[in-house]
C-alpha cells in the first residue's frame, strides 16, 4: 500500500479509502479511480486475511445443496453464482451436502463464511438447515416457509405458456403434452401454463401424464401417433422424454418437423444438438436465478437488508430445428 501511495502521490490513509471506500470517505471519485488505476498498474493485491480481521468478513459465499456439483444440468447455477460473486469481488465455495446437510453447513461456519446459497437439485420446497440460523441464506431454484427466508425459482407456468406459444406460432391446431405424473411445481406448472395458451387461442391440447423417462414417452407416443386425430405439435415435459418421442416418431415413419414438430423443456445442450433435427426447447432460468440469489445475499449481509423477497424468474426459447408449420396447414 505504501508503493502505491508513493506512486499515486497521496497517502496511504487516502489510498485505503479510495480501495475500500469506508462509510464517511471524502476521496474524491477522480482520486479514486487514480488510485485504483497506480493499484492495478503495480498488481496490488489487499491482504483478505487482514481486511477480514478488520471488517469482520470474509468475502467468501457457499453455494450449498445435495447433487450440486455432480450434474450437468446446474452447471447454470454454478456458473451464475460464481460470476455475480466475482462481481462483487468475493469467492464462491461449492459445497455437496450428500446426507450430511446438517455437518456441511457446520463446517462452513467454522471457515466463517459470509452467507449462504442453499440451492436445489429441482424446483420443490425445502427446509431450511436449523445450522444455517443466524446466517445469511437465499434459497435457489426451490422455496421455503421459513418466514425469514428470500428464494427464487423458475416460472414454470410462463415456460408451458412459452411452449404452447412456439407450437401456436407455427400454426398447429391439434396439439399434445407429454407431461409428469409427480406431484411436484414443475409438472403442475408447465402443464397449466400449457393447457392455458393453448385454450386462449381456441384449442384443446391433449395431456398425458406420465413417468417422466424417455421410455415412458416412447411407448405413450407410440399409442398417440398410431390413434386418431394424431397430433401435429407435441410437448414433452422435458428434454429427456423428447428423446423418447424422436424415437416413437421415428419408428412409425413419422419426419421431425415434417410430420410432426416437438418441444423439450430443460435445453440440455448435451441431449438437444444429439437429436436430429435438433430439439427446440425452453430452457431453466439457472445462471440469471443464481445471479438473483447472491445479488440478493449481498443485500441481506448489508445493515438494514433483510426484507423477505421472492420471485419467480423466466427462462427462455431454445430454437433448433423440431418445430416447423404442420404439412396441411
Amino acid at each position: 500500500m505504501r508503493d502505491v501511495a508513493h506512486e499515486a502521490g497521496v497517502s496511504v490513509t487516502t489510498v485505503s479509502q479510495a480501495l475500500n471506500s469506508p462509510e464517511g470517505s471524502r476521496v474524491s471519485e477522480t482520486t479514486r479511480e487514480h488510485v485504483k488505476d497506480v493499484a492495478a498498474r503495480l498488481g496490488y493485491r489487499a491482504n483478505t486475511s487482514a481486511r477480514a480481521l478488520r471488517t469482520r468478513r470474509t468475502d467468501t459465499i457457499a453455494l450449498v445443496g445435495r447433487d450440486l456439483v455432480t450434474t450437468e444440468f446446474l452447471g447454470g447455477l454454478i456458473r451464475g453464482a460464481q460470476e455475480e460473486v466475482r462481481r462483487h469481488g468475493g469467492i464462491l465455495i461449492v459445497a455437496d451436502t450428500g446426507d450430511d446437510g446438517e455437518g456441511v453447513v457446520r463446517t462452513l461456519r467454522d471457515h466463517q463464511v459470509d452467507g449462504v446459497i442453499l440451492g436445489a437439485f429441482y424446483h420443490q420446497q425445502i427446509d431450511v438447515p436449523a445450522a444455517l440460523e443466524g446466517l445469511p441464506t437465499v434459497v435457489v431454484n426451490a422455496f421455503t416457509q421459513d418466514p425469514d427466508s428470500s428464494w427464487v425459482v423458475p416460472d414454470e407456468v410462463r415456460g408451458g405458456r412459452d411452449a404452447a406459444e412456439v407450437l401456436l406460432a407455427a400454426r398447429h391446431r391439434r396439439v399434445a403434452m407429454i407431461g409428469n405424473r409427480d406431484d411436484i411445481p414443475a409438472a403442475h406448472g408447465r402443464r397449466q401454463g400449457f393447457e392455458a395458451r393453448c385454450r386462449e387461442a381456441g384449442v384443446e391440447p391433449v395431456v398425458i401424464e406420465i413417468e417422466p423417462t424417455a421410455e415412458a414417452a416412447r411407448i405413450a407416443t407410440t399409442g398417440l401417433f398410431t390413434g386418431p386425430d394424431r397430433p401435429t405439435g407435441l410437448f414433452a415435459f422435458n428434454d429427456a422424454m423428447a428423446i423418447g418421442v424422436y424415437f416413437a416418431a421415428s419408428a412409425l415413419g413419422l419426419r421431425i418437423p415434417e410430420d410432426l414438430s416437438v418441444v423439450g423443456f430443460d435445453a440440455m445442450r448435451l441431449i438437444d444438438v444429439s437429436l436430429s433435427p435438433v430439439l427446440t426447447s425452453v430452457a431453466l432460468p439457472h445462471a440469471e436465478m443464481a445471479a438473483w440469489a447472491v445479488e440478493r445475499l449481498y443485500e441481506v449481509m448489508t445493515p438494514g437488508g433483510h426484507e423477505r423477497r421472492h420471485e419467480r424468474l423466466v427462462g427462455r426459447v431454445v430454437e433448433g430445428a423440431s418445430v416447423a408449420a404442420p404439412a396441411r396447414a
